[in-house]
């Protein structure tokens, strides 16, 4: 399906784009959703030129909505699956070495990094690597379309308007619309950030002007800080350290009553933060140094006898990445490996 012109009256009607209901725009065909879109985008600024080489035959993409309609609801409250197959199968051989080798080719640019962020080296390569195994797997849709489909079905229709209109933001910087590919879900680039993030966090590593996420690797590697330092990390605190539990302790007794607002199935399993020397006197010994006055929460995820962890705040700036145990521990884990 090609666009047809934009029509002067549709054009004024789609300047309240946000305020439309989901119900309203449900009964209207992909093309006159997205002349909604182009309008609101060029209301807040993008040129014509970027509008137009963005939507050029523009439809549709079944793909993508199958994708979403095909993403898991609402959990439930019945177990886990166990962490440690996950770490077996995230933090393998191949990834340890590809991190490795990733920070020594960029040892001179992550000691920027971490001068001018204060985020560990290896914490931000951990994270390149699970993104997309250090720059190899970023990602092949078209992103104005993906965008454009998942707004259009409505399913999370606000998000995605919002984010197609913070692509053709970034596309307005230069950007051709073959380098802006990336996930079905829209993120791109090395660190696979939202256009809404790139727009507000996309740093420049090497000093040229440009925040290339896409083909400079310096830029993706501070950008990833920039994320980190603005999401609250602490410098000189590791993001948790290994912890011995002693038999019988009841990890379960300390869960923390507190319902958190965003991913609470992740907070749920943690349990209240206790400075590390009161961990100390009940019994629980870290397995690596970490100071006596650091806060930190206690994660035994597996259930008693299995691997337990003193996680800090910084591990709360990892979840922000992704809100997932499973995500956050396979980084800080992967990271500790790189480091070693």
């Amino acid at each position: 399906m090609k666009f047809k012109p934009l029509l002067a009256a549709a054009g004024a009607f789609a300047l309240a784009l946000p305020a439309v209901p989901a119900t309203a725009q449900q009964d209207l065909s992909f093309d006159a959703y997205v002349q909604l879109l182009i309008a609101k985008a060029r209301a807040e600024g993008v040129s014509e030129a970027t509008l137009a080489r963005m939507t050029a035959g523009l439809e549709p993409n079944d793909r993508v909505i199958r994708l979403d309609r095909a993403q898991p609801g609402s959990p439930t409250s019945s177990g886990y699956p166990a962490l440690a197959p996950y770490i077996a199968r995230h933090v393998d051989a191949a990834r340890i070495r590809g991190g490795r080798s990733a920070r020594a080719e960029w040892s001179g640019t992550l000691r920027a990094i971490e001068r001018d962020y204060g985020v560990p080296g290896e914490i931000v390569v951990a994270i390149w690597g699970h993104e997309t195994a250090y720059g190899a797997v970023k990602g092949g849709f078209d992103l104005s379309q993906a965008l454009a489909t998942l707004a259009w079905e409505g399913r999370r229709r606000d998000l995605f308007a919002s984010e197609w209109v913070a692509l053709m933001k970034v596309a307005d910087k230069g950007y051709s619309r073959g380098e802006l590919q990336g996930s079905w879900a829209g993120a791109f680039g090395n660190p696979q950030f939202l256009p809404s993030v790139y727009l507000r966090l996309a740093a420049d590593g090497n000093g040229d002007g440009r925040a290339d996420i896409m083909n400079d690797s310096a830029d993706a590697l501070a950008s990833i800080a920039n994320y980190f330092r603005d999401a609250g990390w602490r410098e000189g605190q590791p993001w948790g350290v290994g912890a011995y539990v002693p038999s019988g302790f009841d990890v379960a007794a300390y869960r923390t009553p507190i319902a958190a607002p965003v991913c609470s199935r992740v907070h749920e399993r943690h349990s209240v933060y206790k400075p590390v020397s009161e961990w100390r006197a009940l019994g629980i010994q870290p397995q690596r140094a970490i100071g006596d006055d650091v806060l930190v929460t206690l994660f035994q995820p597996d259930g008693p006898g299995t691997p337990a962890w003193l996680l800090t705040s910084n591990y709360r700036v990892i979840l922000e990445y992704n809100c997932s145990n499973y995500y956050a521990m396979s980084v800080g884990l992967l990271a500790d490996e790189i480091a070693e």
